[in-house]
């Protein structure tokens, strides 16, 4: 377990996986201290008073190098790319840099059972989590999902299993235990998880990864660590992830390939079974849980009917086969909003699904043009500048029997925080729609 007693762990960043990697810091006995790249007068009110309230040192308009020198460890937020000029000049002045989830596994005594893919994390993760519960198991579930991993240490010793979705972003510092052990007198280890699942690999956060390998690579980072005591839970589908579990160390286990026999259950709930059979819990168990699962925020949420037309939040779609996956669960005519902040994905493989399910689509925000340009000699297509102007251009289309959903297919932040904040906006917008 790592001691950080007196030692001064610095954040880079002041938004919600900083703060939890500062309470954390806290409760272990270190010293917190932040770095904001923004101005101090545009700190979200909720940190600054987090930041005053418990004395924490706080540069802003910075990572400078006089700052960061006094570091014993540097924990970046997701939102920072490892090639940064911060992870630079830590490795100038040899001080090691972890990201959020890796800092808080040095706290963890629990199996961790951690998810990833390009799709469908936050589902599999919170079934596997259920499940978990349901078999009578205390499980945390938390991560990408929701509440970052930190938050959750305090009282760790009192669950049985810990379920974390990890994004590409959140992977993209973790390094070899053999590597942290550089550090020596730190004792840090490298993020090691019981069972590490990769759901599917799919065109995704291109304006992040320079291209598809190195986001392949960023995602399969989560088995860096693994050993033969471990599990390496693949979906049978891709070749990439045949090929790479010949270079794994941990015990494979394929779900969704053409051995499994469960052929009323979808990729997501395959992938929660082969979970479960590793834990030894009953594969009715599993069963049980998808009856009773009502679906995740965000993720074709329906929000209500109004004059005989569905609306459907599905907010939390970032990509063209999240957007995919939606048209093909839909029964209805569809009409699709979509836009945001392009993540130079590749429209095209859609076409034929659009031209198939989708009667009329509307377009917001950044990536407008590109999704007007690529759809419009398959169907018909409006662009708006806002989000509420283009629900109000949806209802003008939709008749009795139709859907209007939100499924993006983008980034959200040309105009929301996260995908989180453009759903619920979406919701507010289509509750105060009148009859």
């Amino acid at each position: 377990m790592l001691d950080i007693q007196g030692r001064k762990i610095t954040l880079i960043g002041s938004k919600r996986s900083a703060l939890a990697s500062g309470q954390l810091v806290l409760e272990r006995g270190g010293i917190p201290r932040i770095s904001e790249f923004g101005r101090e007068e545009d700190l979200d009110p909720s940190a600054k008073s987090w930041i005053q309230s418990h004395q924490i040192d706080l540069e802003c308009a910075g990572h400078t190098k006089d700052f960061l020198k006094e570091s014993d460890v540097i924990v970046l937020s997701p939102g920072v790319r490892i090639d940064s000029d911060v992870v630079k000049i830590a490795d100038d002045l040899d001080i090691p840099v972890l990201g959020e989830i890796e800092f808080a596994f040095q706290f963890c005594p629990k199996p961790v059972i951690a998810v990833t893919g390009s799709n469908g994390k936050t589902t599999v993760s919170t079934l596997i989590h259920l499940t978990l519960q349901k078999a009578g198991y205390r499980s945390v579930l938390c991560g990408n999902v929701g509440q970052p991993f930190s938050l959750f240490i305090k009282n760790i010793e009192q669950s049985d299993y810990v379920v974390v979705e990890v994004s590409s972003f959140q992977m993209e510092s973790l390094m070899a235990g053999s590597q942290r052990e550089h550090f020596g007198a730190l004792q840090l280890k490298g993020f090691k998880p019981y069972i590490a699942a990769v759901l599917n690999f799919s065109e995704n956060h291109l304006d992040r990864h320079k291209d598809l390998q190195e986001y392949f690579d960023a995602k399969t980072r989560i088995f860096l660590n693994q050993d033969e005591n471990d599990y390496a839970v693949l979906n049978g589908q891709y070749s990439e992830f045949k090929d790479l579990s010949l270079t794994l160390k941990a015990q494979i286990r394929f779900f969704n390939d053409h051995e499994q026999s469960e052929a009323d259950f979808n990729a997501n709930q395959k992938a929660v079974c082969q979970v479960a059979n590793i834990l030894g819990i009953d594969r009715d168990v599993c069963r049980s849980v998808f009856q009773e699962f009502v679906g995740v925020e965000h993720r074709l949420e329906f929000v209500r009917a109004l004059n005989g037309v569905d609306y459907i939040n599905d907010s939390k779609a970032t990509t063209a086969e999240a957007g995919r996956w939606a048209l093909t669960n839909l029964q209805r005519p569809v009409i699709m909003i979509c836009g945001g902040r392009d993540k130079n994905i590749d429209f095209l493989p859609l076409k034929d699904i659009v031209r198939q399910k989708v009667k009329q689509m509307i377009v917001f925000g950044e990536a407008g043009q590109k999704l007007k340009d690529t759809f419009q000699d398959v169907v018909s297509v409006d662009q708006c500048a806002q989000l509420d102007a283009a629900v109000t251009r949806a209802r003008e289309h939709a008749t009795d029997g139709d859907c209007i959903v939100l499924s993006p297919m983008c980034a959200s932040f040309d105009q929301f925080r996260d995908y989180e904040e453009r759903g619920r906006t979406f919701k507010d917008i289509v509750h105060q729609l009148k009859p």
